[in-house]
């Protein structure tokens, strides 16, 4: 019934395309969403551009709506937000999340949306994704009362971290990147700010998102005695070396893994992935998010924002893609 929809395709490692996307005709328990806006999970989305998704992990790294596999052709995304043009009633006209790839219009199950606060403008919404991941981290390390917890790494999902650390009570915050630019990011949302060569040591917790080996050495070597680093990074096919020798044993420290796909086992029996989600919408009522966002481009650019980003240049924090909506 929309003969007019494009998705982004990754044709092959390096190489990304729109292409003319056909879809059916929404059953009596679908809904039919025309997309305002959507998200690039830029470490992920930038791994599966180049071609660096491990092959034991093609199976675990699909997305949900996923057409094609790894390492291309293929589509993939999960953080649009669009309109519902038709479907059920309480539905049609409402903007909603979903976990949708790169495409202009899509048919999917009603189940799979999840509507969007009024409060929370679409191009906020798509850090749903990352907010999500944040939530699941803090779900896999809770913090306690008065502990001293640093970020490494101010991307967008170290970003989130940060800003729902700064919401509990005595806890020192502090992010840490090499980019001094960062600093403001940092200061609207509420906590401190260094550069490797200044961060506090002694922390109770570390949270790594750097996608670095260094970030991640550095991340050990800010903890106190016992003190845990949490890794959210993803690396990919990419082998990552780090020195475990000197204060890792004697220290007894500990690095625990985070990881968005399931939701963390202190919460599995309670909460279901969507009831994560729908929080992760609710906490992005908080404008404190907007200083996320920092680049945008029309739908069309996508093949080349993407090479960009994949070749390291382009924004580090939240990249919306736009939507022509005539």
């Amino acid at each position: 019934m929309a003969d007019d929809a494009r998705a982004f395709w990754v044709q092959a490692p390096g190489h990304g395309e729109i292409r003319a996307a056909t879809i059916p005709d929404p059953g009596p328990d679908d809904v039919l969403v025309r997309a305002v806006c959507s998200g690039i999970s830029r470490g992920t989305e930038t791994l599966v551009f180049r071609g660096e998704v491990p092959r034991d992990q093609y199976a675990v790294m699909r997305a949900p709506f996923q057409e094609g596999d790894f390492p291309g052709p293929v589509k993939y995304g999960y953080l649009s937000v669009g309109r519902v043009e038709a479907g059920p009633p309480a539905l049609v006209g409402r903007t909603v999340f979903c976990l949708y790839p790169h495409q202009t219009q899509y048919v999917v199950p009603a189940d799979a949306v999840v509507v969007v606060p009024d409060e929370v403008p679409p191009e906020r919404a798509v850090l749903a994704g990352a907010v999500e991941t944040a939530i699941n981290a803090l779900w896999d390390a809770p913090p306690l009362v008065g502990d001293r917890i640093t970020v490494v790494g101010a991307g967008m999902v170290g970003c989130c971290v940060a800003a729902l650390l700064a919401r509990y009570p005595a806890v020192h915050v502090q992010v840490v990147d090499v980019d001094p630019s960062r600093s403001a990011v940092a200061a609207a949302l509420g906590v401190e700010f260094a550069q490797p060569e200044a961060a506090a040591t002694g922390r109770d917790l570390v949270v790594h998102t750097s996608a670095t080996a260094a970030g991640l050495q550095l991340a050990l070597g800010l903890l106190a005695a016992e003190g845990t680093v949490l890794e959210l990074s993803w690396y990919g096919d990419r082998t990552v070396g780090v020195a475990l020798g000197g204060a890792f044993h004697s220290g007894r420290l500990r690095i625990q893994s985070s990881q968005v796909g399931t939701v963390a086992l202190a919460r599995r029996s309670r909460r279901t992935h969507a009831d994560r989600l729908a929080l992760a919408l609710d906490l992005l009522r908080d404008p404190v998010f907007d200083a996320l966002r920092d680049g945008s481009s029309p739908f069309d650019d996508l093949p080349k924002v993407l090479a960009s980003m994949a070749a390291g240049a382009g924004p580090v924090l939240s990249h919306v893609v736009a939507y022509s909506q005539g």
